[in-house]
């Protein structure tokens, strides 16, 4: 295994593009190893209480804890072809007193899934700072933005209006809901606790004889020492069952991202136009057209959403798969899953936070989509307006769908939108409706409904969990 690593050689985006350094360090050989000697060191203190091991070979472990030697553990892996007992051997070496009392008892995966489970909940800590982030900057676009109609689309095409804040609380609704999801996936992370090679603690019922204390109540010490409850039954392993359901958090929040970076691609397609990414004063679009502005992160935020989406049905597999006791097909695709997906997770709120930041509004866009497709959605309240003035819902129907066919193909002709003008000359409807009341009810900027109240209660409601769950967490 060799120690040196450049850009000569593959390296994947996650080691150096994508992330940020305290994810990679969560997910760094060093740390695991550090976690592994914490936990060696746990199970010798809970060993020390009932005589297992000396006071004197407990100090020495904890005095040489920190000194992770990688290269003398791969010359040891490269013999024995077995990381773990490579690193015990490396940590024993290094401790004259207590090196004989290493893993004493333990299976490999006693060690090692504890650790994978502080691990996550080490890096699920660390993504929730980005996505309590993200959120409180979409309360602040929320609440700035609340009051300022725009056309709303469906089928992406022209429907009624709604207001830019209005919209922005769709997504925050949801990735408030992801946060939820992520709390309660902290919640529930539980190790393996230490249960020996096939979940029974036999290993430990034979160490522990004569001591007065049973398996489950030395488990409970250990895993106190390191503040993680442990599944109350296991085989060789915990329930993989843990990584799919964590991995799914993450792909609920890169769901969330995503439909936000794609609705922003298509606002800021020139023909709609009403919203751009931030773009640097010298930042460069295309190699070929110096005039593009692509929204590069919106797009490399659903490249990085669509990676992690994939991940989930590998980690089903494993826990589907692993026949019996405990198979070791999971854990070359856990080396890569797990940190990819919280670091592409990672990159996905970074950029959605810069995006959410910088988010430009082009009021200019707004108002000229309102002018060319708002009044065909508040032909809804003149319907309303004339039935209520008289006229018979049907007949009016027809005339406002024939006259707003009309209008309409002169708008798909690049022509002002003519509605208001072939409305108030059309004396089927002045009968009922008066030219100005035509002109006042065609205004469809207030015709918003409760938008404006509704975003703004979604964001109290979101900076309200934010505040009252961070203490918690």
């Amino acid at each position: 295994m060799s120690q040196q690593f450049t850009h000569d050689q593959y390296l994947s985006p996650f080691a150096w593009r994508y992330g940020s350094p305290e994810m990679r360090a969560i997910w760094s050989e060093r740390n695991k190893r550090l976690l592994w000697r914490r936990i060696w060191v746990a199970l010798a203190a809970a060993q020390a209480t009932v005589g297992l091991v000396s006071q004197e070979e407990l100090a020495d472990l904890r005095q040489h804890q920190a000194e992770i030697d990688m290269a003398r553990a791969a010359e040891i892996e490269r013999e024995i072809r077995h990381d773990l007992m490579a690193e015990v051997r490396t940590y024993a070496e290094q401790c004259p007193v207590g090196g004989g009392k290493v893993h004493l008892g333990a299976t490999s995966m006693d060690i090692e899934d504890n650790a994978d489970a502080l691990r996550l909940r080490q890096a699920l800590l660390l993504l929730r700072q980005h996505l309590a982030g993200c959120l409180d900057s979409l309360c602040r676009q929320i609440e700035r933005y609340a009051d300022m109609p725009c056309m709303g689309f469906t089928h992406i095409q022209p429907a009624e209006p709604t207001t830019v804040g209005y919209r922005l609380a769709q997504y925050a609704q949801d990735l408030a809901e992801d946060l939820k999801q992520a709390d309660q996936a902290l919640a529930n992370i539980r190790g393996k606790g230490f249960k020996g090679a096939v979940g029974t603690s036999a290993s430990y019922a034979r160490l522990l004889q004569g001591t007065g204390l049973t398996p489950a109540e030395f488990e409970t010490r250990v895993m106190a020492e390191l503040d993680l409850p442990a599944f109350t039954v296991a085989t060789q392993t915990y329930p993989r069952k843990q990584d799919w359901q964590v991995l799914n958090v993450l792909a609920g929040i890169c769901a969330s991202a995503h439909k936000l970076a794609l609705d922003l691609r298509l606002l800021q397609s020139p023909p709609i136009g009403e919203w751009s990414e931030p773009f640097g004063k010298r930042q460069v679009g295309s190699s070929a057209m110096p005039f593009k502005r692509n929204p590069i992160a919106a797009e490399n935020i659903c490249s990085l959403a669509r990676y992690v989406a994939s991940l989930p049905p590998v980690l089903w597999q494993d826990a589907a798969l692993s026949a019996l006791e405990r198979t070791l097909d999971d854990s070359g695709n856990r080396r890569a899953a797990l940190p990819d997906a919280f670091l592409a997770s990672e990159e996905v709120l970074i950029q959605l936070q810069r995006l959410v930041d910088g988010l430009v509004v082009n009021e200019t866009a707004v108002q000229r989509n309102m002018a060319a497709y708002g009044p065909f959605a508040a032909s809804e309240v003149v319907l309303l307006e004339a039935v209520k003035a008289g006229a018979d819902r049907q007949q009016m129907h027809e005339v406002l769908r024939e006259q707003a066919m009309a209008a309409w193909a002169a708008v798909q002709e690049g022509k002002p939108n003519p509605l208001l003008s072939l409305l108030q000359a059309d004396e089927r409807l002045t009968r009922y409706l008066s030219p100005t009341q035509v002109a006042r009810l065609l205004d469809a900027h207030s015709h918003v409904g409760d938008a404006p109240e509704r975003a703004r209660r979604l964001a109290a409601s979101v900076r309200y969990y934010l505040e009252h769950s961070g203490e918690q967490t």
